[in-house]
């Protein structure tokens, strides 16, 4: 039986593991579970002797002494430690994974970019295998900014995990589900939703309903957090209850099996005799997590202008600037568009934040045309972008009438860094050279005899 307490919540249940997914509910809580009842110790992290012949370890996702709100830490109860999962490692092919300061060689000048959906590969892809690097930003041995990838799978790991040592990963499915067997328990995603992998945390990545297409933000700086709310209050956006921990699932299998590792922007490979997802109890607040982004609550203008972007925030990576991001995850999804005698698309702009976009599904209002579900953007930082022609010329002319955006879901990784375009995202066949033309249809109306009725 798989016994969990979650005192933050007040839940305690059991159910059976590890064979299908169970969760805790809430953000940024200290959880318990355990796998087999009695293998968490009571009233010590690391006794003496643990039940079941365990071994205590702790994972540390934020220095010893950072400060109590900031702290991030578990305690694992595992039947091998983690010394025993280091074997004697090899460097391997790093495919295409690239990792910042990235300069590679590219005959590919400034502007706004687009490109349609990377097709699924005929070749035999995993997790590790079938990461494209997009963009990257900052500099990873700083800890600060992030790399965007594209994730193409087409056959689960088998024998393998990995973790990665640079920075947390934040999954967005995009076509069918993946499911992640890690260390702390198992998480399931579909389209629509999200899993947050934090740094240095083993997993293996599964298929369930076939090849799979999903964006990766891999995050070099501090962990993803819930946005203050300011003005906005207690409610909407994301709510803390709405994010689901796993409860504990382990694997004691005695066959080989091999660990992939990044460190440092480069790959590493060791071979062990025995499966490292072997917890079979943990407690702390530093774990996976999966989020439904169908669950957010989204707010906006119910007068009249049109908001910033920023408040369709669902996480955000902090720096060590006040109300600078190092990342924001930002979304689009459903929602009314109500407000009165405004232009109700995002605005023309330049921003010293630089967005790499990508669309889940359905329609995204400012770009109706061109960019589709598996498709992605960059918006870099100071380079002007905005609404194309159809879609300046629609909102400003059409009858601005209560209209609710259905069956649509995009999302940005946002960054204070430029984001430097790898030399596999500039030969891709999918970048669309005609991008800069959607705006050509914008034409001078300047009249200065002409004023609009206010």
């Amino acid at each position: 039986m798989n016994e969990i307490t979650s005192p933050a919540a007040g839940l305690r249940q059991t159910m059976v593991a590890p064979t299908a997914p169970g969760y805790m509910s809430g953000f940024g809580n200290t959880f318990e579970t355990e796998a087999l009842p009695g293998a968490l110790p009571v009233g010590r992290n690391s006794p003496q002797k643990v039940n079941y012949g365990l071994y205590a370890e702790q994972l540390s996702g934020s220095p010893f002494t950072a400060p109590q709100a900031s702290n991030q830490r578990s305690w694992l109860y595992r039947i091998r430690p983690s010394v025993r999962h280091a074997g004697r490692f090899r460097k391997v092919d790093r495919g295409f994974i690239r990792t910042a300061p990235e300069r590679d060689e590219r005959e590919l000048p400034i502007g706004p970019l687009r490109w349609g959906p990377t097709p699924m590969s005929a070749e035999k892809l995993t997790f590790v295998t079938g990461l494209r690097t997009i963009t990257t930003a900052g500099d990873c041995d700083t800890q600060a900014g992030m790399a965007a990838h594209v994730l193409l799978i087409t056959e689960s790991m088998v024998g393998e995990t990995q973790f990665n040592a640079d920075g947390e990963l934040l999954v967005v499915a995009q076509e069918n589900k993946l499911r992640f067997r890690t260390e702390f328990g198992i998480v399931l995603i579909e389209p629509g939703e999200v899993a947050v992998i934090p740094r240095g945390v083993m997993f293996r990545v599964e298929l369930v309903d076939g090849p799979a297409r999903a964006y990766v933000c891999e995050n070099y700086g501090g962990g993803f957090a819930l946005p203050d709310r300011g003005p906005i209050g207690a409610n909407c956006l994301a709510n803390p209850r709405d994010f689901l921990t796993p409860l504990a699932s382990y694997e004691d299998a005695d066959k080989p099996s091999t660990l992939y590792v990044k460190w440092g922007g480069e790959l590493f490979a060791t071979d062990l005799p025995h499966s490292p997802l072997d917890v079979v109890a943990w407690h702390g607040n530093y774990y996976p997590y999966k989020y439904d982004l169908r669950h957010f609550s989204p707010v906006g203008a119910i007068a009249f202008d049109h908001p910033d972007p920023s408040i369709f925030t669902v996480l955000t990576s902090p720096s060590e600037t006040p109300g600078t991001a190092n990342i924001d995850f930002v979304i689009f999804p459903e929602r009314w568009a109500v407000a009165e005698n405004t232009f109700r698309p995002p605005w023309y702009h330049r921003n010293i934040m630089s967005e790499f976009m990508g669309l889940v599904y359905g329609v995204y209002d400012a770009k109706p045309e061109g960019f589709v579900p598996g498709g992605f953007s960059l918006h870099n930082q100071m380079l002007a972008h905005g609404p194309d022609a159809d879609a300046f010329n629609h909102a400003s002319n059409v009858e601005l009438k209560p209209v609710k955006l259905t069956n649509t879901l995009a999302f940005m990784f946002e960054t204070r860094f430029r984001q430097r375009v790898t030399k596999y995202a500039a030969s891709l066949d999918t970048l669309q050279d005609d991008y800069i033309d959607c705006w050509n249809g914008l034409k001078k109306n300047f009249n200065p005899n002409r004023r609009e009725p206010s």
